[in-house]
């Protein structure tokens, strides 16, 4: 109860104190809490802008739906006041966003909404950024609502790049201007699809552009500091264009900037350039541009030692495949495939498979594929993937044979994977006649090599390879005696 005294004087140290025991030690659920909001609209209404401030501070502390419903008036209110100074609007803007994750239904609306989207014009920047933070979040629930913003923040974000960085003394970041308000712009014009607009379509490209040209300068500064903030807005606006997918001049040219970074120094520079170049991939202008880079991926996937990098690589190589190279590509996953880490081997494995099928102008490689993730990797190759291969060779009678012969062979080597074994059954118990002819896969070698397997496979495999001697007895009638002879001694489920 002292605390919530303290809220009611005029001394600025006494009134800080009760705000800050209120914030860190009353609940939300307080008895105390009519009281307590009572004396914040008190002093939210109060003309000292910093007793203003305090219990804006206290609000955002808080953080309660009762909170957001009592104030959901008075805080918009001090946002777009013309009265209210700049630090006061940026507390409120960022208050009201703290209350809009805590109670998103208490959101404001109809007359606050341009009021709110004008915000991006005023002309201190610190309540723009401030504003745009809470833009951002209301845009993301409604985008039609806030529609009106995407030339507003177009006009901000032009302005920013082609300044100098003189004029934004107070807002420049060694040497890059606002690159925290540029980077809330273009992400918050992520939310658009390109405006229909050509002037404000011309404006964008031209601010993209500046920003690409700006990362092909040389650096202002040696400073780590430097290049952080001036690649945090590259990769920003790398990432609208691929949004935005309808300029193929820059696409290609941020295609070529994400190929620089494919071998820079720094880790978090390849796994951005290769994260971003992934989603290249999949526009059909820049499809073909992300391709030249097929060989550095491929050397990172090979020499780079953080494990995130290599999953990286690997979906880019993914996303970059086509029929023109899908077998190199499927080859050097392969060849990885061996030394992979454990983490990534099931996804590997499912990402071959499907573009060995995807791909396949030729069944019988399409086969040596899924054989060779067996051999390399079987305990990570699921149900779905040997089933599939099982029904592509029923389906196609010009590669039945060869199937037949592959997994015959592969059935011969002294350690064999339990799904190896399951594949092989199948196809020989339905296509094991077409290499019986030969003396080395007669019907009986056939026959044996599976019986060879069937004591150390579990019950579900062993139920298969019956159901695989039973059709060797209608596939050659000439060793049904044997199977008989066999199963009388040996075989129990």
């Amino acid at each position: 109860m002292e605390a919530v005294n303290l809220l009611s004087s005029n001394k600025y140290s006494e009134k800080q104190v009760g705000y800050l025991f209120i914030s860190v030690l009353i609940s939300a659920d307080s008895e105390l809490m009519r009281l307590i909001i009572q004396s914040i609209k008190t002093d939210l209404s109060s003309r000292n802008p910093i007793f203003v401030n305090l219990a804006l501070q206290c609000i955002a502390n808080i953080g309660s739906k009762e909170m957001a419903e009592a104030f959901q008036q008075d805080i918009p209110r001090l946002l777009v006041s013309g009265d209210a100074i700049d630090l006061v609007k940026q507390s409120a803007a960022l208050c009201l966003l703290r209350l809009l994750r805590a109670a998103p239904e208490v959101a404001p609306s109809g007359e606050w909404t341009s009021r709110i989207i004008h915000l991006l014009n005023d002309q201190n920047m610190g309540v723009v950024t401030a504003s745009i933070s809470f833009l951002d979040a209301l845009v993301k629930r409604n985008p039609s609502e806030y529609k009106a913003c995407v030339s507003l923040a177009v006009s901000r974000l032009h302005r920013i790049v082609q300044s100098p960085y003189n004029d934004l003394q107070d807002y420049t970041y060694y040497f890059v201007p606002a690159p925290w308000l540029s980077v809330k712009l273009l992400r918050l014009l992520e939310n658009y699809p390109p405006s229909e607009d050509p002037s404000v379509r011309s404006k964008l490209n031209e601010c993209l552009d500046q920003i690409l040209n700006k990362a092909q300068e040389p650096p202002k500064s040696k400073k780590v500091q430097h290049s952080n903030a001036k690649n945090a807005v590259l990769f920003e606006a790398i990432s609208l264009i691929i949004h935005m997918d309808v300029e193929p001049a820059l696409l290609i040219r941020a295609c070529n900037q994400l190929g620089q970074f494919l071998q820079h120094r720094e880790t978090n520079m390849r796994y951005l350039a290769l994260e971003s170049m992934c989603l290249l991939a999949t526009s059909e202008i820049s499809h073909d541009a992300v391709k030249k880079h097929q060989e550095t991926v491929i050397n990172a996937l090979k020499t780079e030692r953080d494990v995130s990098v290599r999953q990286r690589a690997i979906d880019l190589l993914y996303a970059m495949c086509d029929k023109s190279n899908a077998e190199e590509i499927v080859q050097e996953m392969l060849t990885y495939l061996e030394s992979a880490d454990y983490s990534i081997r099931e996804e590997m494995v499912l990402k071959i498979a499907i573009l060995a099928e995807k791909y396949a102008s030729d069944y019988s490689w399409y086969v040596d594929v899924i054989l060779n993730l067996i051999r390399i990797a079987g305990d990570y190759v699921s149900e779905e993937v040997w089933y599939r291969v099982i029904q592509i060779v029923i389906n196609r009678d010009d590669v039945q044979g060869y199937a037949a012969k592959t997994v015959f062979e592969a059935l011969q080597a002294p350690a064999c994977h339990e799904n190896m074994v399951k594949v092989g059954g199948y196809i020989l118990g339905e296509f094991g006649n077409l290499i019986a002819g030969d003396q080395r896969s007669s019907s009986q070698v056939q026959f044996e090599l599976l019986y060879s397997k069937y004591p150390l496979c579990s019950v579900g495999t062993r139920c298969l390879l019956l159901s695989s001697f039973m059709k060797f007895i209608n596939l050659f009638p000439e060793i049904k005696n044997i199977i008989q002879d066999v199963s009388v001694v040996g075989i129990s489920v």
